[in-house]
């Protein structure tokens, strides 16, 4: 079953330090490239590994399995918000990364019943992709711009403290020094949901 609970309707990475342990434009040179079917793992020329951290893939497929608790017809967008100066090899790393399928459920977990249920292209999980230097709040103005979804109903995680200026549009900001795990999740939606309610009164 779809897990039904007061979600965002759109939460946002940013990729380098948060997604992967690595500044794309710094760490990386292509051309890149995918051994065979390997999951979670690209290399570049220097054969420099590129993957997501642990916990990411389940929490792509968690989100993708949500049905928003005010319409449930209705999932929350994923979107990839990154000040990178090396963004065509940030879309080439999405593209060729593979997610693996969703672990089997646990009896709180909730199963993937479309296409993510297969080894899945990284890229096919994003609505949103504002990658290339700037501003966060211009990539944020571009998320309300293309989906029309409020600020209030965002959720952002980037490991740089500098960019909790989204704050100022009324997106709530998730700190992750050390990147998104399951832990950073949890606390993200924690706040954002405390920042609900708050609203809400």
């Amino acid at each position: 079953m779809a897990e039904t609970a007061r979600f965002p309707k759109l939460i946002a990475f940013d990729l380098d330090y948060t997604l992967w342990d690595l500044w794309i434009d710094t760490h990386v040179t292509g051309p890149l490239r995918r051994h065979k079917d390997t999951l979670n793992q690209v290399l570049d020329r220097d054969d420099q590994p590129i993957s997501f951290y642990r916990d990411i893939p389940a929490i792509f497929h968690r989100i993708r399995g949500v049905q928003l608790a005010d319409s449930p017809k209705e999932r929350p967008f994923i979107a990839a918000c990154s000040r990178t100066h090396a963004p065509d090899l940030a879309y080439r790393c999405l593209n060729l990364l593979l997610v693996p399928p969703p672990a089997a459920p646990d009896g709180g977990g909730s199963e993937d019943s479309s296409s993510f249920s297969r080894v899945t292209p990284a890229i096919n999980f994003f609505d949103q992709l504002e990658i290339y230097p700037g501003s966060k709040i211009k990539h944020f103005k571009k998320n309300y711009e293309n989906t029309g979804i409020d600020y209030a109903d965002m959720l952002f995680f980037d490991d740089e403290i500098g960019n909790k200026e989204v704050e100022k549009l009324g997106v709530v900001f998730c700190h992750v020094p050390a990147g998104v795990n399951n832990q950073k999740f949890e606390q993200g939606l924690a706040a954002w949901r405390k920042r609900s309610a708050t609203n809400n009164d």
